[in-house]
């Protein structure tokens, strides 16, 4: 998870700088050639998918081309950002069920103490209960932090995604402003 963590935070600075600092400042002055130069050399989500929609635009293509050029970009990086995020979910769900199938072997202990001794032993009862107790507890110290961290990522990984698709729908709205270019 930290990996994840980290990695999603690199992929937004890079976008940002990229962008911000690369793209957008050509894009406004028109020159959607060196936009695509700057694109195409960038290593980011955003250079990738903008390479793809200044790619069709710089050839003329229709509007519709050169969103499905972006969007197909953007299914291209969309793994990576989403990748081994679920593993988390999983790990939550299986701490949680083994928490639940350590409760239910301890209450069969409990059940097996009491029908062997009578119910009168209560040593025997405490043992199983106990059990049933400490693993159900340990079931969600794993569990919820995992499914914190999981909600965490996945919400960055959301985030990242949204301003992927704002920013590639600005490219669109640009283009369809009749922006003067310079090629």
């Amino acid at each position: 998870s930290l990996e994840r963590f980290l990695y999603l935070l690199s992929v937004r600075r890079r976008n940002r700088v990229t962008f911000e600092k690369g793209i957008l400042p050509l894009l406004r002055q028109g020159d959607y050639r060196r936009a695509m130069k700057a694109a195409s050399q960038s290593d980011s989500a955003i250079g990738r998918i903008m390479a793809a929609g200044l790619g069709r635009l710089l050839a003329n293509s229709r509007r519709e081309e050169v969103e499905y050029a972006m969007e197909e970009g953007l299914m291209e990086v969309l793994p990576r950002l989403e990748k081994r995020t679920q593993y988390l979910a999983t790990l939550a769900n299986i701490a949680t069920l083994l928490g639940l199938l350590g409760t239910v072997t301890g209450m069969i202990v409990t059940f097996q103490a009491i029908t062997q001794s009578g119910g009168g032993d209560s040593r025997l009862m405490a043992d199983g209960i106990s059990q049933a107790l400490v693993t159900t507890v340990l079931g969600l110290v794993v569990a919820i932090p995992l499914l914190f961290l999981h909600s965490l990522l996945a919400s960055r990984s959301k985030g990242l995604i949204q301003v992927l698709e704002q920013q590639s729908a600005g490219l669109i709205a640009l283009h369809l402003s009749g922006a003067s270019r310079r090629d």
